[in-house]
C-alpha cells in the first residue's frame, strides 16, 4: 500500500495565512475546507477535481465537520463566535448558531442531534440543540481545547486539552466529565479514532502520536513523528493513520497495526490541513503557499 499523487486542485488566492480543518461529504465526494485567510469555506467537487464554490461569512474560519446522515456541514467562525450550518446538497447557509467567543473544534452527536463547540477564547465547551438552536449545557475545561470528536460506540464526546496534555471525556446531553486521561507527550492536538479496533489516536506537539486502547484507556504506544502535528485521519480499511505536519510540511503515514511510520510525503511548508475520503480512498492536503489542494489516492 502506498499514497500515490493524483493531481492539484487550484483554490482561491490569498495574500497571507492559510487553511484550517476540512471534511468530506461522503455520499457526494464534495470537500469542504475552512479558508482562514479569507474568512470563507471553500468547496471542491471531488468527482470532477475542481473548486466549485466559496461560502463567505465565516471570519477566521476554523473547524469544519460534516454530519453525513443529515447532509449538513458545520463551520466554526472564530472571528465572531458563530457556527454556520450549511446544506451539503446546495451549499446554502441554513442558519447561524451563536456558540461563544472563539469556537474552534466542533463535534456532532449523531444520536441526539446536538453540536459541541470547543472555545479557544474562554476554554469552555458548549452543547447546542440544532432544532431549537438553544444552548443545552456548558463545561469549563482545564486548559485550551484542541480538536474534539463524538464516539457513537462510547456515546461520549472526546476533547483534546493542550496543557495539561490530556483527553477529556464528556457525557452527551449534560456535559458531565466522565474522566480526564493524561497523555504522556506534551501538547495533545490532533484527534481521531478507530472505533472498530478500539483505538484512539492523539497527535501531540511534543513530536509523537499516542495510541490509546479505548477499553482500558491505557497507552499502547507513542510513535515518534517529524514535528508538531495538526490534523490526523484514520483509514480503518487499510489500518493507516495520516498525520499532517506543517513544518517542514509533511504527511506521515502510520501503520496502526505495526505501530510505526510507513511513509513520509513531502508537501510544502505550512501544509497542516488534510481530509480523507474513506469511500474513494482519497487524501486531500491543503497547501497554503500555492493556494491549492494536493490529491493522493491509496493504491
Amino acid at each position: 500500500m502506498t499514497l500515490s499523487f493524483s493531481k492539484f486542485i487550484d483554490l482561491p488566492k490569498h495574500q497571507s495565512g492559510g487553511f484550517d480543518h476540512a471534511d468530506v461529504h461522503i455520499s457526494s465526494g464534495r470537500v469542504y475546507v475552512a479558508h482562514t485567510a479569507t474568512g470563507s469555506v471553500e468547496v471542491i467537487d471531488g468527482e470532477r477535481s475542481r473548486h466549485v464554490s466559496t461560502i463567505s461569512g465565516c471570519p477566521e474560519a476554523s473547524g469544519v465537520i460534516c454530519a453525513q446522515d443529515e447532509n449538513l456541514i458545520f463551520a466554526a467562525a472564530r472571528g465572531n463566535g458563530d457556527i454556520l450550518v450549511i446544506d451539503a446538497l446546495t451549499d446554502r447557509v441554513l442558519k447561524t448558531l451563536k456558540v461563544g467567543s472563539k469556537p474552534n473544534g466542533v463535534a456532532w452527536d449523531s444520536r441526539n442531534k446536538q453540536l459541541l463547540a470547543a472555545d479557544v477564547g474562554d476554554f469552555n465547551v458548549r452543547l447546542v440543540d440544532l432544532s431549537s438552536e438553544k444552548l443545552i449545557s456548558s463545561f469549563k475545561l482545564p486548559g485550551r481545547p484542541r480538536w474534539c470528536k463524538y464516539s457513537g460506540k462510547l456515546d461520549l464526546f472526546l476533547v483534546n486539552i493542550h496543557e495539561p496534555s490530556g483527553l477529556t471525556m464528556l457525557t452527551p446531553r449534560t456535559l458531565k466529565e466522565k474522566s480526564f486521561i493524561p497523555i504522556s507527550v506534551a501538547g495533545a492536538h490532533g484527534l481521531d479514532m478507530d472505533e472498530e479496533d478500539n483505538q484512539v489516536f492523539v497527535a501531540c506537539d511534543g513530536g509523537a502520536v499516542v495510541i490509546l486502547d479505548s477499553n482500558t484507556w491505557r497507552e499502547k504506544a507513542a510513535i515518534p513523528i517529524s514535528g508538531e502535528p495538526d490534523v490526523i485521519w484514520c483509514n480503518h480499511d487499510r489500518h493507516r493513520l495520516y498525520c499532517s505536519i506543517g513544518r517542514p510540511g509533511l504527511i506521515e503515514v502510520i501503520d496502526t497495526k505495526e505501530l510505526n511510520v510507513k511513509e513520509r510525503i513531502t508537501m510544502e511548508e505550512g501544509a497542516h490541513t488534510s481530509t480523507f475520503d474513506r469511500k474513494r480512498q482519497r487524501l486531500y492536503a491543503f497547501l497554503p503557499k500555492s493556494c491549492r489542494a494536493a490529491v493522493y489516492k491509496e493504491t
